[in-house]
C-alpha cells in the first residue's frame, strides 16, 4: 500500500530548478499606539432611549521602517455614531504592530505590510473598539471585516494624484 504524501513530492518550483518564495510576515509585538473615546451628550443621551444610530467607520492604514528590515504598521479605525443631530460617541484608535518580511522579494514587501499586517492586526483593533463602546455605555461596535486590498489601491491613487 503507497500513501500519497504532498510532503515527499518536490514543488513545481523546485522542479523547474526555482527557488520556492515564502511569503512569510512576522508580527513582533502590537499594541496600542493611541486611544480615544468621547461621549459628548452622556447622561442625557443614556437615559434616553436612543433611535438606531448612523454610525460612519474610517480606516486607514501606514507604515514606517524601523530598524533593520522591521516596519511599524498603524491601523487607524474611527467611528463616529450620531442618531438626529446628536453624537452618540466617537473612537478614534491606532493599533500597531512590528513586523518583518523575511526572505520576501523586494518588490513584494510592500503590499506585505500594507495588506497582510494590517489584516493580522484587524481582529485585535476590532475586539478593542468593541470593548470600549460597550464600556462607554453604548451595545458594542463590531466593525465589518475590512477589504485591505482595496485599502492600499486607495492609498496608492491617493499617492499617485499627490505625486502629479
Amino acid at each position: 500500500m503507497s500513501l500519497d504524501n504532498d510532503k515527499t513530492k518536490p514543488s513545481k518550483a523546485r522542479e523547474n530548478g526555482e527557488r520556492a518564495s515564502s511569503r512569510q510576515i512576522v508580527v513582533h509585538s502590537q499594541y496600542i499606539k493611541d486611544l480615544s473615546f468621547e461621549n459628548p451628550n452622556a447622561p442625557e443621551i443614556l437615559l434616553d432611549s436612543p433611535k438606531q444610530p448612523d454610525v460612519e467607520i474610517t480606516v486607514n492604514v501606514g507604515a514606517r521602517p524601523v530598524g533593520d528590515a522591521q516596519f511599524e504598521v498603524l491601523l487607524n479605525l474611527g467611528a463616529k455614531a450620531k442618531t438626529d443631530d446628536k453624537s452618540l460617541f466617537l473612537v478614534d484608535l491606532t493599533y500597531a504592530g512590528i513586523v518583518s518580511c523575511p526572505e520576501v522579494a523586494v518588490e513584494d514587501v510592500n503590499p506585505m505590510v500594507m495588506i497582510e499586517a494590517p489584516r493580522l492586526l484587524f481582529p485585535f483593533a476590532r475586539a478593542i473598539v468593541s470593548d470600549v463602546t460597550r464600556d462607554g455605555g453604548f451595545m458594542p461596535l463590531n466593525i465589518q471585516p475590512v477589504d485591505f486590498v482595496a485599502v492600499y489601491q486607495h492609498n496608492l491613487s491617493k499617492q499617485k494624484e499627490t505625486a502629479s
